[in-house]
């Protein structure tokens, strides 16, 4: 009988986060019809692409039992970074695999502190996200970057169909999938894991520790990149606050997705559900006529409960 409950927490645990999203939907479609109109609905999906991807992320990082404060920043001059490329004549489907790349370079350069200069990872991207910002405000003078030109494949990229569906949410999905089979069927994903849990008795076993950190924050700005090159060709601009306050969102996503702060549990298909229920918050709220204001206070509570709700189950 103890054994059956300890197996229904468990389960109810896991299902947390899909339960919430699923009331939450029910009670934002209740209040206002409008909402579950199939434009709406279409509309939401390519909104919750930009911090999913970037969530993605950060879960691998939070797993670990670190933070990146430094994503929105990473995706602000990676994408001015790509935006200028484009106005310079490079093709724009090549300048968003560079964009990706340099993503990836300037995750690499937080793993770099955090693993060899043994800095904390809150201070660390606290500190390149103040500098990768004042990069990006320097390289395009504080104005916008526009004239990106009508590639359509550039165009479709953020802002297109396929059979229907936006492209950013086939992207999200694709994402998905394939970082899902990394986290739980791989042995890096495994690897993710034991350095979460603990890192000691990870590093005794033989793996790698500072390795798996780093691919892990280079991992997290490549993404944090790819959301930047989906807002860029959404907006057909690179703005230079773009992606500011996006590393709270993402990381709202992952906590209320059930991945523990303290590292080492987790799982990817609960952050999914997370930037969902992000997502339709900010969206059920505007249609809601509700002050931004407002939704700002909603959202620290909504992140607040869940917080609580992980440190009761630690």
């Amino acid at each position: 009988m103890e054994q059956a409950t300890k197996k229904s927490t468990v389960v109810l645990q896991k299902l947390g986060p899909l339960v919430a999203f699923i009331l939450l939907f029910i009670v934002v479609a209740i209040l206002n019809p409008s909402f579950i109109a199939p434009l709406n609905l279409l509309n939401l999906l390519r909104q919750v692409s930009i911090n999913a991807l970037i969530a993605f992320g950060m879960t691998f990082v939070i797993l670990t039992g670190g933070i990146d404060l430094s994503v929105g920043s990473t995706l602000a001059l990676s994408s001015a970074l790509m935006a200028g490329m484009i106005v310079a004549g490079l093709n724009p489907i090549l300048a968003i695999v560079l964009s990706a790349l340099i993503g990836a370079l300037l995750g690499a350069v937080n793993g770099l502190f955090i693993t060899k200069g043994k800095v904390a990872p809150f201070i660390a991207t606290l500190a390149t996200m103040t500098i990768y910002r004042g990069l990006t405000m320097v390289y395009t003078n504080g104005n916008p970057i526009t004239g990106l030109g009508d590639n359509l494949a550039f165009q479709l990229f953020g802002r297109g169909y396929f059979l229907g569906i936006p492209v950013p949410a086939i992207t999200m999905v694709i994402t998905f999938f394939i970082l899902w089979f990394i986290l739980h069927k791989t042995s890096f994903g495994r690897k993710t894991y034991a350095v979460g849990g603990n890192e000691k008795a990870a590093l005794v076993s033989g793996i790698k520790v500072d390795r798996v950190k780093w691919l892990i924050y280079s991992l997290a700005g490549l993404l944090a990149a790819l959301a930047g090159s989906i807002l860029t060709s959404r907006l057909n601009s690179a703005q230079p606050t773009a992606g500011t306050s996006y590393e709270m969102d993402a990381i709202a996503a992952v906590v209320l997705g059930g991945t523990s702060l303290s590292g080492g549990k987790g799982r990817i298909f609960g952050t999914l559900v997370g930037a969902l229920i992000i997502g339709t918050l900010n969206n059920g709220l505007n249609i809601l006529g509700v002050s931004s204001f407002y939704q700002q206070v909603v959202k620290g509570v909504v992140i607040l409960i869940a917080v609580l709700i992980d440190r009761k189950k630690s």
